[in-house]
């Protein structure tokens, strides 16, 4: 249950109404509701996600990053949702697993999930030879860049759960 009140999108008022008869019509995840009180911070949350949409990453990509990150940070509710989004994606289950694990069978998607990995395990500092691993994988400079940004909206959505105990409203996740 969580711990925030939950916005019901049909009685939001305001920006909250705003945005959930905008971006978010039909979208009504438990993680929205609860970051409607703020409708700043969700709003924050779409923009910050809408951008990195268009960015250099393929969906799968994205997908093996919050996997690799919501495992390692113990977000229930961002393991189930990277799940069903992963599969939609094109991801298999053996490979929402692998991800989760941060050791892919894919070689690039392997560099990719061990590389955020590093990033959230070093805060950040990682050495010139984690880049060039990862530049050597087949990735790129905005590749690396994006990355960074892919880590820290996961950090946002992995925390924000975290406080609120967000229920999960998605498939449970396989236990691994």
């Amino acid at each position: 249950m969580s711990i925030l009140t939950t916005i019901d999108p049909a009685s939001a008022t305001g920006a909250a109404k705003e945005i959930f008869d905008g971006p978010l019509k039909g979208k009504h995840f438990n993680i929205f509701k609860a970051m409607a009180n703020s409708p700043a911070a969700l709003q924050a949350y779409l923009g910050f996600s809408g951008a990195l949409s268009k960015g250099v990453f393929t969906a799968k990509e994205v997908e093996v990053i919050h996997l690799a990150l919501g495992e390692a940070r113990s977000c229930d509710y961002c393991v189930a949702a990277h799940t069903a989004i992963g599969k939609g994606a094109g991801l298999t289950e053996g490979q929402t697993i692998e991800a989760r694990r941060g050791a892919l069978a894919d070689k690039k998607l392997d560099a990719l999930a061990k590389f955020v990995l590093i990033l959230d395990e070093k805060k950040g500092h990682a050495s010139a030879k984690d880049v060039a691993d990862f530049r050597n994988a087949g990735f790129t400079d905005a590749h690396v860049v994006e990355a960074v940004a892919q880590l820290a909206l996961a950090t946002y959505t992995n925390y924000f759960n975290h406080v609120n105990q967000t229920a999960v409203d998605f498939p449970a996740a396989p236990k691994i």
